[in-house]
């Protein structure tokens, strides 16, 4: 998946924030020129012992942003905070009931001593003191920001003019970065689902609750409010309303206005792992496709183009083997050829698999016996049953039942995660010549390893600064009794180099066998169609 990251400061050009702020001493009695400007507050009671905080209609300081135009607006229920010259913060005793260019607010307390003073834009999320960027945040339409006060979008700035005067002005300067989302894809399976949310997660915190300090005014970071996860709702909850099932992917090209999805995040230097949650309405399938994107500094008061290329890890059918034999399980039987026998999905057969070590095509698996008795064919480059024990006591298996990925024209989901080989060796954590017992050699001598730990399924994925330590296995299934497909997108065999020592049981080979919480080294029968590939 290939994914590309821009930004552009809020600051600059037609994005800016400036704003024009004018504070004038409301007295028992209100001019002409007051009334006019403001005619939905002609009660002069009303406003009396309030300062006049005037947003310019021609400024871009708002609190939602339209993309192309860089314009934002003061969304409904906005409020401003401004310390006075009690030091107390004071918050504006009214807020817009509607999107609008400007607005006239009106905060109490003493506004005459300074020729500065402090203001705050906190969100709507605050409680006057604090503000958070939510670890949860929902945009309901595509290309939308709306919910940027609910989400923890803030802003500080100090506002100047005259001792005693009644004209202050200042340049609000929003906190957080701000991450645009926009996907696209010309996977045609892709095409016809939505954009459900977007999880990002971190090597360090990108959300936070800060408090403002009095008497200085600062805004503190919270000891121990700090999340390294934020997921991003992209739906509309009401039943039958145009994003009821998330935003759609029918684009082949970024288009903002398509799904574009945005995120407020704390600023600062981050290694960052993307999660784009789609589903098929269709069928039901539901989950994720995955990015973990360089290290880089997200400035604050700057958006990032965050346009991604969304495909999917595609398996191919033609990796399923007896063991060890020369070709394939459907060889001559492709599901793309034109004799197409091969089941594409589970619970469907087929006889066109071989049948003896006769088979034209070469598929039978390897015979023969011995300790050891190692694969000289098709599995001959594959981990040795050592090997795989290591993987299986020592490589922090994780099961992902949400990454997607397709196999043979059908969406799947589910597979584990293992750590690679080069982690294991400079943990001390593998041989080649003795099992993870670190005596058994399971080429000589028979030995069943199973981890059932409940970290399998509790520990979640690898970080976003550990990802790379770790390879993933698809559960693909196998190809099972009379060559019929089983268990895709809930199993995964995957064979080894080695034979099962002895013949009492018949012929068998050990392979690697992992589900949902459990993972396995045990051995199986020869003559089945497993996965030849795959380990890091």
């Amino acid at each position: 998946m290939k994914q590309t990251m821009k930004h552009q400061s809020l600051l600059s050009g037609i994005k800016s924030l400036g704003i024009m702020l004018s504070l004038g001493l409301a007295l028992a009695s209100c001019t002409k020129d007051d009334v006019s400007q403001n005619p939905a507050k002609p009660n002069e009671e009303e406003n009396k012992n309030l300062t006049t905080f005037v947003a310019g209609g021609e400024n871009k300081t708002r609190t939602s942003m339209d993309y192309d135009s860089g314009d934002f607006y003061w969304e409904a229920g906005d409020y401003i905070y401004v310390k006075d010259d009690d030091g107390v913060l004071q918050k504006s005793s009214n807020a817009p009931t509607q999107k609008v260019a400007s607005f006239r607010y009106r905060v109490p307390g003493k506004f005459g001593a300074s020729a500065s003073y402090k203001v705050y834009y906190l969100g709507k999320n605050s409680n006057g003191s604090k503000v958070t960027i939510s670890t949860n945040q929902t945009q309901t339409a595509p290309d939308n920001t709306e919910h940027f006060g609910i989400a923890g979008d803030y802003g500080t700035a100090t506002a100047t003019g005259a001792v005693g005067g009644s004209i202050f002005s200042f340049q609000l300067e929003h906190q957080p970065a701000y991450l645009v989302f926009q996907p696209y894809t010309s996977n045609t399976i892709l095409q016809n689902c939505y954009l459900t949310k977007v999880e990002v997660s971190s090597d360090n915190d990108i959300a936070e609750t800060y408090t403002v300090r009095l008497p200085k005014g600062k805004l503190v970071a919270s000891v121990g409010t700090g999340s390294n996860k934020i997921v991003l709702t992209t739906k509309d909850p009401t039943s039958g309303s145009s994003y009821y099932y998330g935003f759609p992917l029918g684009n082949s090209a970024a288009d903002v206005t398509n799904n574009g999805a945005y995120m407020v995040i704390k600023p600062g230097t981050h290694t960052l792992r993307v999660r784009y949650w789609v589903k098929d309405v269709a069928t039901g399938v539901e989950g994720t496709i995955t990015k973990t994107l360089s290290q880089a500094t997200y400035a604050a008061n700057t958006y990032y183009d965050m346009t991604a290329n969304l495909d999917v890890k595609d398996y191919d059918g033609d990796h399923y083997y007896m063991w060890d034999a020369q070709e394939q399980y459907w060889k001559g039987h492709e599901w793309w050829s034109a004799n197409r026998h091969q089941p594409v999905l589970n619970n469907s057969g087929n006889g066109n698999y071989a049948q003896n070590n006769a088979d034209p095509n070469n598929r039978w698996y390897h015979e023969g016996s011995g300790s050891p008795f190692n694969a000289t064919q098709s599995c001959a480059t594959l981990p040795n049953a050592n090997e795989l024990s290591w993987y299986c006591k020592y490589g922090d298996p994780r099961w992902d039942g949400d990454e997607l990925w397709t196999t043979m024209g059908h969406l799947y989901k589910g597979g584990m995660w293992f750590k690679k080989k080069s982690v294991l060796q400079a943990e001390g954590h593998y041989n080649t010549e003795k099992s993870a017992d670190g005596s058994t050699d399971l080429r000589t001598t028979w030995k069943k390893y199973q981890n059932n730990n409940s970290s399998i399924n509790n520990s979640g994925l690898p970080s976003a600064a550990d990802a790379g330590n770790y390879f993933y296995l698809p559960a693909l299934g196998a190809y099972v009794n009379f060559g019929g497909l089983d268990s895709v997108g809930v199993l995964g065999r995957y064979w080894s180099s080695s034979a099962y020592p002895g013949s009492s049981y018949g012929p068998l080979a050990y392979h690697l066998y992992f589900y949902s919480g459990y993972v396995n080294v045990g051995y199986i029968h020869r003559f089945y169609g497993l996965r030849v590939d795959g380990f890091e």
